[in-house]
């Protein structure tokens, strides 16, 4: 009896043991099986973000020649403005030598007693008075009998260095619109926005080295006339007189 329960307790170890046995290899092969599963879903993940980040790095190529290409534009677009305004300076000013060389046919039975002597034109570069320019340039348009027209293309080939800029601004169907080129030097060099440096240049004047007296009085009277244009002249006067002390 004691034999049977000997061997009946031997089988049940034994069968726990192969038991115990085969769900260890049952676990161990469930465990490689997710670790498969686990590296296979990372190697696609990675493949998935290497995807991804060619893909960026496509896009930011594209942004980048896309820019490349936006600037090209814009620079052609300035180079065919500066041109473009080149090209139509030319051309006024060929238009306006064939207008000064061509000859004025009077008809044969009129009487002339009078011929209008044709004054030289004025050159601005922005360094003086606009007001004072102008005033000169109308009197001289007067002179010559110029219409709106040629006082507009005069205009354009008086200008000079910084003035001559200007033109850069203003569209190409305007350079012969007399108002418009007026305007757009007015806004640039207007007296208005020299004001203030007249004064400041005023009020640091002093005598220099070797310079005599007169020069240094003519020069106040001529800055005081530019910084308080608006003054009536016994004004200036006194303000000049002050200056010298």
């Amino acid at each position: 009896m004691r034999k049977e329960q000997e061997e009946m307790k031997d089988k049940m170890e034994k069968g726990q043991e192969e038991m115990k046995n085969e769900i260890q290899t049952h676990i161990e092969s469930k465990v490689g099986e997710i670790k498969d599963n686990v590296n296979s879903y990372i190697e696609k993940i990675e493949e998935d973000v290497q995807s991804v980040k060619r893909e960026i790095g496509e896009v930011k190529g594209e942004v980048e020649r896309k820019i490349e290409e936006v600037e090209d534009k814009v620079q052609g677009k300035i180079k065919e403005v500066k041109e473009k305004v080149q090209v139509k300076i030319g051309d006024l000013e060929k238009r306006l030598s064939e207008l000064e060389d061509r000859p004025i046919n009077f008809p044969a039975n009129l009487d002339l007693t009078y011929s209008r002597p044709m004054v030289k034109s004025l050159t601005f570069d922005g360094q003086t008075s606009w007001t004072v320019f102008k005033t000169q340039f109308d009197i001289v348009s007067s002179a010559n009998g110029w219409n709106n027209r040629v006082k507009a293309s005069q205009l354009v080939v008086s200008l000079r260095g910084s003035a001559a800029e200007v033109l850069q601004g203003i569209p190409s169907d305007k350079l012969t619109d007399l108002m418009t080129i007026e305007n757009a030097l007015e806004a640039r060099f207007g007296d208005s926005h020299l004001t203030h440096f007249y004064r400041t240049e005023l009020k640091t004047r002093r005598q220099k080295p070797l310079e005599s007296l007169q020069v240094l009085a003519a020069d106040v009277e001529r800055l005081m006339s530019l910084a308080y244009a608006e003054c009536p002249q016994e004004v200036r006067d006194s303000l000049a007189a002050y200056s010298k002390h």
